[in-house]
C-alpha cells in the first residue's frame, strides 16, 4: 500500500513537449525580433536540438512561431507573446490527444471496455479543466515573471 502523503514516481521518460515548447516562447518572447537557433534554445532547456526542432515544428504548423532556415536563420514568434495563451500551445502540442493517453481496450473484454470509457469520460473532463486554466496565462506573462535571457 502505498502512503497517501508520499510522492510516488514512475519510471520512464515523462512526455516533455508542453515544457519545452513553454521554455522555448519564453525564450523567444524575451528576445524580441532576434532569431534564435534550435542549439540556442536546446541549450537553455537542457534537451537535444532535434528534439527542440520537434516540439517547434508543431508550434509552427499551428501558427505560433516562424523560422528561417540558414547560417542567421531560427526562430521568432509569430505572434506577440500576449497573444499566444498555454491553452494556444497545450493544443498544438497535443493535438487531439487526452492528458491520459487512454489505450484501447481489448474489444473481447467486459471491463476493459467499461475502464475504457469511464477513463475516456474524465480525460475529457481533465482536458476541459486543463485547458480553461491554460487560457487564462500567456506566454508573454511568463516572460515576464522571468529573467531576461541573454542574446545569443
Amino acid at each position: 500500500m502505498t502512503n497517501p502523503g508520499r510522492l510516488v514516481r514512475v519510471s520512464g521518460p515523462a512526455n516533455t513537449r508542453f515544457s519545452v515548447a513553454t521554455h522555448a516562447l519564453t525564450l523567444l518572447a524575451g528576445l524580441p525580433g532576434d532569431a534564435q537557433s534550435s542549439e540556442v534554445l536546446a541549450r537553455s532547456i537542457d534537451v537535444n536540438p532535434v528534439h527542440v526542432r520537434r516540439v517547434l515544428g508543431a508550434l509552427r504548423e499551428a501558427g505560433l512561431v516562424t523560422s528561417r532556415p540558414g547560417p542567421t536563420g531560427g526562430w521568432q514568434l509569430a505572434q506577440r507573446a500576449d497573444e499566444i495563451t498555454l491553452a494556444d500551445v497545450w493544443n498544438a502540442i497535443r493535438g487531439d490527444r487526452g492528458p491520459l493517453d487512454v489505450h484501447q481496450a481489448a474489444y473481447a473484454c467486459e471491463v476493459g471496455q467499461s475502464i475504457q470509457a469511464q477513463l475516456e469520460d474524465l480525460d475529457r473532463d481533465l482536458a476541459a479543466a486543463i485547458e480553461h486554466e491554460l487560457a487564462q496565462r500567456t506566454v508573454a506573462e511568463l516572460a515576464r515573471r522571468a529573467p531576461a535571457p541573454a542574446a545569443s
